[in-house]
């Protein structure tokens, strides 16, 4: 296939290494002659340090770099030219602009995609003659790691065009998901259940940038946390994406901003870009600070209350902690609830049990060595640092737990980051706009998330993640929480998450 690239930035160059490896022949412009000469001699070392590397040999190296054609003129006439990839920046009147002079051009026949990430492919295709030429094709940076891309068809988009994109993207070694046009598409719309619901935690003060992003690796199995995340990306990126998303979906409750990150993009905290955003960066930055050590009491006798409580009892009986049994503490003994959607406050109030020496800890299974213990107001601090302790405790031959200390909140924080990123993808699966194999793959791929989001709920139970956000909706009274009939359903009939159902069109 002859396909002409249009843009020569980072991702047009990598669009353009991508598939000149995969054996197309590949025009590569811009309005900006030089762009195209960097971008060639980009490609050029990056096939070179692959060889370098092993990944492929000299020859291949050769003949890819030899299917890369610069292109002084974007608007030349190209009868070959079966498919165009748009990638320059992200303003609308640009790429209608761009596709306008394309379509006087190149052939009718020929395929237009955008890469847009953030624009309606549907609003772009519109200036066209024939709408039903575009739609669009995302990928994500680098292209040639990231090995996803979203094929978007428009509202005019003839229906054979996305097939034969997939199976473009698909034969040069990539996964292709279809996606609805809608705001954020797949991939950057699933992702924002992780980061708004962090930033939810950061506002009532449950825990610090650092504490949460602890929590997310270590209990949750995320390769970074949710701040560390946002550094990375940019956080006037991710800001603007978030509320491009949510205000795209008429202020959905679930996609909801948070009022902490104007100021912090007004004043340049944007990440490692700027060397300073939730964290420091550069030569000059100081450590991070290390988590407080161990210094409690672990020989203090414990007291394990709430229907929750046998995994915990157990594991610290057998890690030599003395756990107490009996229908109620003794004086003095610390008190560990573990809590599922609700509060510490709420158990020490139903249960009756002492407020200075009673805690929460957060029964979900850990992908690390990482337990959160939860305080609240009328935590006695002596007796916190006694449960931290205890907590820490390992069983023979194993390492000690970390603890993490947090405010005692509904859900503490992995159940509510875990909450969010189910429920945010319950509701792309609920409004088809992508199916539930699509929505797991894009995000494991394009994200880096240990399992999909749909599969993940699955891994916990439907129904007990239907107990932990109805719970979290009637203790917080946040709309936010609310589960979705995606949810609701499958618990009720014992179907997994990751089923797509039957539709009615099939019983017709």
């Amino acid at each position: 296939m002859r396909i002409r690239i249009v843009g020569a930035g980072a991702m047009g160059r990598g669009i353009a290494q991508w598939a000149a490896v995969a054996g197309h022949t590949v025009e590569l412009c811009d309005v900006r002659t030089e762009a195209v000469t960097a971008a060639v001699d980009f490609v050029g070392s990056m096939l070179e340090r692959a060889v370098r590397k092993g990944r492929m040999s000299a020859a291949d190296s050769a003949a890819a770099l030899e299917r890369l054609v610069p292109l002084d003129d974007p608007w030349a006439p190209g009868p070959e030219v079966e498919l165009v990839v748009e990638a320059v920046r992200e303003d609308l009147d640009t790429k209608a602009e761009v596709f306008g002079k394309l379509e006087q051009a190149l052939p009718e026949s020929t395929v237009f995609a955008t890469n847009t990430s953030s624009l309606s492919v549907t609003r772009i295709a519109a200036s066209l003659r024939d709408p039903g030429r575009l739609a669009g094709l995302h990928f994500f940076n680098p292209v040639p790691l990231m090995k996803i891309v979203e094929v978007v068809p428009g509202a005019a988009t003839r229906p054979g065009i996305p097939p034969v994109l997939t199976a473009l993207v698909e034969s040069c070694g990539h996964r292709a998901v279809t996606v609805a046009d809608t705001p954020g598409f797949l991939v950057n719309h699933a992702g924002r259940g992780l980061v708004t619901e962090a930033l939810a935690l950061l506002e009532e003060s449950v825990a610090d940038p650092a504490g949460i992003d602890r929590i997310a690796r270590d209990v949750l199995g995320l390769r970074m946390g949710p701040f560390e995340l946002m550094d990375l990306t940019g956080l006037d990126v991710t800001a603007a994406v978030i509320d491009s998303i949510w205000q795209g979906f008429r202020h959905e409750d679930r996609l909801r901003p948070s009022f902490l990150t104007p100021n912090r993009v007004t004043a340049g905290l944007h990440g490692r870009k700027t060397g300073q955003g939730w964290f420091a960066y550069g030569p000059d930055a100081p450590a991070p600070a290390p988590e407080p050590p161990v210094t409690g009491d672990a020989g203090r006798p414990v007291f394990v209350a709430g229907e929750e409580g046998d995994a915990l009892r157990g594991e610290l009986t057998a890690a030599g902690a003395t756990v107490e049994s009996g229908t109620a503490p003794s004086e003095g003994a610390l008190v560990l609830v573990p809590v599922w959607g609700t509060t510490v406050a709420a158990a020490v109030a139903s249960l009756g049990l002492p407020a200075a020496r009673t805690f929460g800890v957060d029964p979900l299974p850990s992908a690390g060595r990482r337990r959160v213990l939860a305080v609240t107001p009328a935590a006695d601090p002596s007796a916190a640092r006694d449960a931290r302790a205890v907590l820490a405790r390992p069983a023979d031959g194993t390492e000690p737990f970390a603890v993490s200390v947090v405010r005692d909140t509904a859900g503490s924080v992995a159940q509510r980051l875990l909450a969010s990123v189910v429920s945010v993808a319950a509701s792309i699966a609920e409004r088809s706009l992508a199916a539930p194999a699509d929505i797991d793959l894009a995000v494991t791929t394009g994200l880096g998330y240990p399992v999909g989001p749909l599969a993940w709920g699955d891994r916990v139970g439907a129904a007990r993640v239907l107990e932990l956000q109805r719970s979290l909706h009637a203790t917080t009274g946040d709309p936010r929480h609310r589960p979705t009939r995606w949810l609701t359903e499958r618990a009720q009939l014992g179907l997994p998450l990751t089923q797509a159902g039957t539709s009615p069109d099939a019983c017709a």
